[in-house]
């Protein structure tokens, strides 16, 4: 595997990941506390 071709796979995964952090927080209840860790993790 080439320089290239690791740091494009590693830039998927890290898209892949903030989109999975993104569903996750949105998932969260809607209450002071869901609506808190939500920030926490979309920060």
């Amino acid at each position: 595997m080439s320089k290239d071709n690791r740091i494009f796979d590693l830039e998927e995964r890290l898209i892949d990941f903030a989109v999975r952090i993104i569903r996750t927080a949105e998932s969260l209840p809607k209450t002071r506390v869901g609506n808190h860790i939500a920030g926490q993790l979309i920060r």
